[in-house]
C-alpha cells in the first residue's frame, strides 16, 4: 500500500487523469444505452426496479405460485382511486360528483396499460335485482350519469344492497366511491396516475380524489428516490465539506475527499449498471453507504497530515510518514468493512445480494482512490499554500476545545475505568430489553413520510372503505382421484343404494372406455332402460339412484358443493370477527346474492341453496351478467379451486402474519370438507415472505461475517485477546442500536436490517485505528497511563473528527421525503457516534483494567 501511495505522489497528474477517465467511461457506458438504446443495444441501460416482489428470486416457489394463481384467476395489480365529498349532505352521491366519476372511469378505460374490461366503478359493474319469480335482472349500476340527486341516491342504495359492492365500491357510510383500475404491469402505475391527475384537475366542485395502492407506492418510490438522491446526497457532501473545512482550515485541501467519494460512487454505480444489474430500492442506497466509508479513510489521512505537517514542513515527507503510520489500519478497516457488506451476498434476497456485493466493491475502490488520490492531490498543491497550516504543537493541550476535551476524556478513562465498564453493563441490560421489543414489520406505503399524498390517500380510503390492501386465499381440494378409483366409488355407491345388479354393467363399460363422462352417460342410459321394466315400488329407489349417478360426475367440482360453500361462509364470518379483515368476497357471496334475487330479493333467501343443482343454477344465472368473466376471479372453470378476496385496511407485514396465523387456526379447529387445503398469494403476502427470508438471512450473514472479522482482527494483532478486544465496540454499537430501535418502537424493516453490516464496518474501523496506534505508541512509553495521554492526542482527534464530520454530515437525510432515507441518515449518524464513543471509552477502560495481560512482551 505504501508503494502505491509513493507512486501516486511521484506521478500525481497521471493518477488524476486515470481516475477522471474511469469516471467518464463509466458515465458514458451507462448514459449511451439509456439515452439511445437502439444504437447501443449491446450495452445494458439504466433500469429501475421498485417491485418488492423481486426481493424473491424468480424461481422462488412462493413467487412462482403467486404468478401462476394471478394468471389462473385472471387477476391484475390495481390502482385505487377514492372520491370523497364532505361538503354535500349526500357525499359523492349527487349529480355533479357522479358525473365526474363516470367521466373518470371512461377516461381510465382508454389509458394504455389499463385492463378496461376488469375496471371496477359504479358505471362498469352490474346491479343485480329480481326480474320476476325465478328470474334475475342484470343492469348497469350507472350506465349514464344521474339526472338529479334523487337518482344518485338510488344508485347508492342499489350498490349498498349488493354485498360484493358495499364497502368496496361504495363506502360503508354511503358518501364515498372507490374505483379499482387494473393495470398490465406495476411499473406503469406512475404514468397512469399522472394521466388520471390531469383529468381530475379539470373537474369542478368540492370532491377530493385520493390515489393509492401498492403498485402506486412502489412505482412512485422509484421516481422519487432519484429526486431524493439528487438532493440529499449533494447536501450531505456539502455539509461534510464544510465540517472538514472547519477542522483542517483549508478549503482547497478538503476537496480531495469529495473527489474520492464522487469517483467511488460513480465507479461503483457504473459497474452495477454495466454488468446488467437493475437499480432496486436497496441498490439505490449504495451511494449513501459508499460516501461515508469513502470519506472515513481520507479524514484519517488529513487528520494525521494536519497534526504532523508542522513537524516536517514538507508535504512529501509528511505524506510518507502518514501513510506508513496508517497503511495497515486502513487496509484492515477496508477488508473488514468489505467483508461485512459482502456477507449480504449470502442472504436469500437477490437485491440484498447485489447491494452487499457492490457496496463491498465500492469500499475497496474507495480505499484505492483514497490512498492514491489524496496523497497525489496534496502533492499537486503548492508548498507555500501550507504556510501556517497544521496543529500548533507548542501548546497542544490547550490549543483547541477538541484537544482539551479528549485529553480530559483520556484521564477519565484511566481513573474511572471500572465505572465505565459498569455503565456499559447497565446500558447492555437496557439494550437487551429494547431488543426483545423489536417488531419485524414493513409496508411499502410507509416508505413515504406521513404527509405524503400516498400516505394521506391510504389513511383517507382505509377509514371509509373495507381496505385498499388485497390478499388472496386459495382453497383447493385434494388431488383428483384416478379413473379406477372413480369407477370403484361408482360401484360402491350403487351397492349402497340397493342396486348391486348395476355393478356388472359398470365393469362391462370399463372395458370400453376410460373417460369418466362417457362411463356415466352409458350407465345412465342403461339405468333408464332398466327403469322401464321395474315395479312402481322400486321406481322411486331407481330414480334417486339415477339422480345420484348424474351428480356423481360433478363430484370433483367441489366448489359447487353446498357444504363447501357454507364452510367458506363460516370462514369469512370468522375472518371478519378477527378485526384484521375489512371485508371478504368469495364464490359463496356470488351464490348467495343470486339466490336471493331468484327469490324476489327476500332477505331470508340470502343463503347457499341446499343442492349442487341449485348452486349450479345460480352460477349459470350469474354468467348472464354484463361481466360474466368476474366469476373466474373467484373460481376456476373446473370448480376445483376457489379464490377468496380479502380486503385489508393495513398493509403491515405483522398484520398479514397475524391473519395467516388466524386462518391456520381456523382450519385446525374446523376440519375442511372434501380434503380442502389453503394457500396464499398477493403482494401483501409476498412482502411477508421476503421479509422473513431477509431477517433470517441477515442474521446468518452477520454471524458469518462477525466470525471472519474476528479472525482477521486476531491475524492483524497476532493475538486472540486483542482480536476479541477489537470486536467489543462493534458488539456494543449493534446492541445499543437495535436496543434503541426496540425501545422507540421503530419497526425492523429493510433499511434497519442492513444496518448491522454498516455497524460492523464502521465500528471496527475506529477500533482498528485506536488499537493499532495504541500498540505502536505503547512501545515508546513505560506504561498505559503515559501512553494514554499520547493516544488521546492525534489518534483520538482523527477518530473524533471522523465521528463529527460524517455523523453530522448525513443529517440532511432527515429532510428526505422517503422514510428509508431518513432511517439511513439517522442510524448512520447514530452508529458513528456510538462506535466512536465506544472506541474512545470502552477500549481504553478495558486496556487500563487488563494492562498486564494485554501488554505482554510478545504482544507489543
Amino acid at each position: 500500500m505504501i508503494h502505491i501511495s509513493d507512486t501516486a505522489t511521484r506521478h500525481p497528474k497521471v493518477f488524476f487523469w486515470l481516475s477522471g477517465l474511469l469516471a467518464l467511461v463509466m458515465i458514458a457506458l451507462v448514459a449511451l444505452p439509456s439515452l439511445w438504446p437502439a444504437s447501443f443495444s449491446m450495452l445494458y441501460p439504466l433500469e429501475i426496479d421498485t417491485d418488492p416482489e423481486n426481493m424473491l428470486s424468480r424461481s422462488e416457489p412462493v413467487r412462482v405460485y403467486h404468478n401462476d394463481r394471478k394468471k389462473e384467476f385472471s387477476l391484475y395489480d390495481m390502482i385505487v382511486v377514492g372520491v370523497v365529498n364532505d361538503s354535500h349532505p349526500q357525499g359523492v352521491f349527487n349529480k355533479n360528483s357522479l358525473s365526474h366519476i363516470h367521466a373518470l372511469a371512461e377516461f381510465a378505460k382508454k389509458i394504455p396499460g389499463v385492463i378496461s374490461v376488469d375496471l371496477m366503478s359504479p358505471s362498469t359493474v352490474d346491479n343485480i335485482e329480481p326480474g320476476g319469480p325465478g328470474v334475475v335482472k342484470f343492469q348497469w349500476l350507472m350506465k349514464q350519469p344521474p339526472a338529479d340527486d334523487a337518482e344518485a341516491l338510488a344508485i347508492r342504495d342499489k350498490a349498498q344492497h349488493l354485498p360484493l359492492l358495499n364497502g368496496t365500491i361504495v363506502s360503508a357510510d354511503g358518501k364515498a366511491v372507490a374505483l379499482y383500475i387494473p393495470i398490465t404491469a406495476k411499473n406503469i402505475s406512475y404514468n397512469v396516475v399522472e394521466q388520471l391527475k390531469v383529468k381530475i384537475a379539470g373537474f369542478d366542485g368540492n370532491d377530493r380524489y385520493y390515489i393509492t395502492g401498492l403498485p402506486v407506492a412502489q412505482d412512485t418510490f422509484g421516481v422519487e428516490m432519484f429526486v431524493q438522491m439528487a438532493i440529499s446526497a449533494p447536501m450531505a457532501m456539502l455539509l461534510i465539506f464544510l465540517l472538514m473545512w472547519y477542522f483542517f482550515k483549508k478549503a482547497s485541501l478538503v476537496v480531495s475527499p469529495m473527489i474520492v467519494a464522487m469517483i467511488s460512487v460513480i465507479s461503483t454505480m457504473g459497474l452495477l449498471v454495466i454488468t446488467g444489474n437493475v437499480v432496486h430500492i436497496m441498490s439505490s442506497m449504495i451511494p449513501i453507504f459508499i460516501m461515508p466509508i469513502a470519506v472515513l479513510d481520507a479524514i484519517h489521512i488529513l487528520s494525521d497530515f494536519y497534526d504532523k505537517y508542522p513537524q516536517y514542513k514538507n508535504r512529501r515527507k509528511t505524506i510518507k510518514h502518514v501513510m506508513k503510520e496508517l497503511s495497515a489500519p486502513m487496509l484492515f478497516t477496508t477488508l473488514t468493512t468489505a467483508v461485512g457488506f459482502a456477507s449480504l451476498a449470502l442472504t436469500p434476497i437477490p437485491p440484498v445480494q447485489t447491494f452487499g456485493f457492490f457496496v463491498a466493491v465500492g469500499v475497496v475502490l474507495a480505499w484505492l482512490f483514497t490512498i492514491t488520490l489524496v496523497p497525489a492531490y496534496i502533492i499537486l498543491m503548492p508548498e507555500e499554500s501550507f504556510a501556517d497550516f497544521g496543529l500548533d504543537h507548542t501548546d497542544e493541550n490547550k490549543n483547541s476545545p477538541l484537544a482539551r476535551m479528549l485529553n480530559g476524556l483520556g484521564r477519565v478513562t484511566y481513573s474511572g475505568a471500572k465505572l465505565i465498564i459498569l455503565a456499559v453493563f447497565v446500558l447492555i441490560g437496557v439494550a437487551w430489553i429494547g431488543v426483545n421489543k423489536i417488531e419485524i414489520n414493513d409496508n411499502p406505503v410507509k416508505w413515504f413520510s406521513p404527509d405524503h399524498e400516498i400516505r394521506v390517500a391510504d389513511r383517507a380510503l382505509n377509514e371509509r372503505f373495507a381496505g385498499t390492501y388485497m390478499a388472496y386465499l386459495v382453497l383447493e381440494g385434494a388431488g383428483e382421484e384416478s379413473f379406477p378409483q372413480f369407477a370403484e366409488g361408482l360401484k360402491a355407491g350403487l351397492k349402497s343404494r340397493n342396486l348391486p345388479e348395476m355393478v356388472p354393467e359398470v365393469e362391462a363399460f370399463l372395458s370400453e372406455t376410460k373417460d369418466r363422462k362417457q362411463l356415466v352417460e352409458q350407465l345412465i342410459q342403461k339405468m333408464e332402460q332398466r327403469m322401464e321394466a321395474v315395479s312402481d315400488e322400486e321406481w322411486d329407489n331407481w330414480d334417486l339412484a339415477l339422480t345420484w349417478v348424474g351428480e356423481y360426475l360433478g363430484r370433483s367440482e367441489i366448489f359447487k358443493s353446498p357444504e363447501v360453500l357454507n364452510y367458506m361462509g363460516r370462514l369469512q364470518d370468522y375472518l371478519q370477527d378477527t378485526g384484521l379483515v375489512g371485508k371478504s368476497n368469495s364464490l359463496a357471496d356470488v351464490v348467495k346474492t343470486v339466490h336471493r334475487e331468484l327469490f324476489m330479493g327476500n332477505k331470508e333467501d340470502y343463503r347457499i341453496p341446499g343442492t349442487r343443482g341449485a348452486v349450479a343454477e345460480t352460477l349459470i344465472t350469474y354468467q348472464n351478467s354484463h361481466r360474466p368473466q368476474d366469476l373466474w376471479h373467484f373460481v376456476t372453470p373446473d370448480y376445483k379451486k376457489s379464490n377468496m378476496w380479502l380486503q385489508l385496511k393495513s398493509g403491515d407485514n405483522r398484520d398479514m402474519s397475524a391473519l395467516i396465523d388466524k386462518v391456520d387456526q381456523f382450519f385446525q379447529d374446523n376440519p375442511a370438507p372434501e380434503g380442502i387445503h389453503h394457500n396464499w398469494f398477493g403482494l401483501t403476502y409476498i412482502n411477508v415472505i421476503w421479509q422473513d427470508k431477509m431477517v433470517s438471512g441477515m442474521a446468518e450473514a452477520f454471524i458469518g461475517s462477525f466470525v471472519i472479522v474476528l479472525i482477521m482482527m486476531t491475524f492483524l494483532f497476532r493475538s486472540l485477546l486483542w482480536g476479541v478486544l477489537a470486536m467489543i465496540p462493534l458488539t456494543f454499537t449493534i446492541g445499543m442500536i437495535y436496543g434503541i430501535i426496540g425501545l422507540i418502537g421503530k419497526d425492523y424493516d429493510m433499511p434497519v436490517a442492513v444496518l448491522s453490516s454498516l455497524s460492523l464496518g464502521l465500528a471496527v474501523d475506529y477500533a482498528i485505528h485506536f488499537l493499532a496506534r495504541s500498540r505502536e505508541m505503547r512501545k515508546k512509553y513505560p506504561d498505559w497511563k503515559t501512553t494514554s495521554a499520547a493516544v488521546f492526542g492525534e489518534p483520538a482527534r482523527a477518530i473524533t473528527r471522523n465521528v463529527i464530520v460524517v455523523g453530522i454530515g448525513f443529517m440532511p437525510l432527515l429532510a428526505a421525503s422517503l422514510v428509508p432515507y431518513k432511517t439511513v441518515g439517522v442510524f448512520i449518524s447514530a452508529i458513528l457516534v456510538l462506535a466512536g464513543v465506544a472506541t474512545l471509552t470502552i477500549l481504553p477502560a478495558l486496556i487500563r483494567l487488563f494492562e498486564g495481560l494485554l501488554f505482554k512482551k510478545d504482544m507489543i
